[in-house]
């Protein structure tokens, strides 16, 4: 089910999670905004919501991705 991700370059999805994470750079990156947001109770827009989804996706894609990985590596050892 998840060979679509074992498929994607790595190093572009390290590209990509790290570009979403920091962008926008000024004044502060949405994805600290938004998880500020959420530790003070105050993340209730949907459009807030959607942008923490958004900037959040790649990097829970690229740990997927690295735990499927070390999974396969640990199994084959």
């Amino acid at each position: 089910m998840m060979k679509w991700l074992d498929r994607f370059p790595l190093l572009w999805l390290v590209v990509l999670a790290v570009w979403m994470a920091v962008a926008p750079i000024t004044p502060e990156p949405h994805l600290i905004e938004k998880l500020r947001m959420l530790g003070n109770g105050t993340l209730s827009r949907p459009i807030d919501i959607f942008d923490l989804c958004l900037h959040a996706a790649p990097l829970l894609l690229l740990v997927l991705r690295l735990s499927r990985r070390l999974s396969r590596k640990s199994d084959t050892l």
